[in-house]
């Protein structure tokens, strides 16, 4: 499985941005998607998932601002960032868990996102 992200970029604060990651894949599975983000000097730390089914998972940070949904026939996921904060700067990476005899995750190259004051 390999993941391709886009849609990063410089943006205001208070503004929005919409992330896409399509995965390319073979027989595998895919089963949640979603993003992590990494500030620097900072971890990896989750913000959003879906499962396959729809349910979503947030990080509180951003629940209420940013949006996660998934097409499953054209094997994307989305992020639409609305609101958006300096604190919201980081790179953005997309993330799968996919299934085929066993589970295994994969994480895209990830994606700049800087928000301005």
């Amino acid at each position: 499985v390999q993941l391709q992200a886009s849609g990063g970029g410089l943006v205001q604060a208070g503004g929005s941005l919409r992330l896409s990651c399509a995965a390319s894949r073979s027989k595998e599975r895919l089963n949640d998607m979603g993003w992590y983000r990494q500030a620097p000097g900072k971890q990896r730390d989750l913000v959003a998932t879906i499962s396959r089914s729809g349910s979503t998972n947030y990080a509180d940070s951003v629940k209420g601002r940013f949006i996660v949904s998934r097409d499953n026939v054209k094997n994307t996921v989305y992020l639409q960032m609305n609101s958006l904060k300096p604190e919201d700067t980081a790179i953005y990476f997309c993330y799968t868990n996919a299934w085929w005899g066993s589970s295994r995750d994969y994480w895209g190259q990830g994606t700049q996102v800087t928000v301005s004051s």
